[in-house]
């Protein structure tokens, strides 16, 4: 079972219908606002990462970043469009990983 962390973007409409049909049985959205929303884990359970570059709080996408590279999750940077987000996780764009 595959599941994504999707951070940022107010309200994802029909992204996680969408990323079913991907593969994704189980996505979690984080809006990505809110500072509190630093001191939040990163789920065990998550495969990836989106992070919708639109709206999301730049210091928040620094810390998750930061957490992603050192769990070894990769982790997309990504517009709130269908096509940015499916080019991302088709891997026509390379990830960020652990070095």
């Amino acid at each position: 079972m595959k599941s994504m962390l999707v951070i940022g973007g107010d309200y994802l409409g029909t992204i996680t219908k969408k990323l079913g049909g991907e593969g994704f049985k189980e996505v979690i959205h984080v809006n990505g606002r809110n500072k509190t929303m630093i001191r939040r884990e990163i789920p065990k359970k998550v495969d990836l990462i989106l992070v919708l570059t639109d709206s999301i709080n730049h210091n928040l996408s620094g810390v998750i970043k930061r957490r992603a590279q050192e769990q070894g999750i990769p982790i997309y940077f990504s517009k709130r469009s269908w096509s940015s987000i499916y080019e991302k996780i088709h891997g026509k764009q390379t990830a960020c990983k652990k070095k």
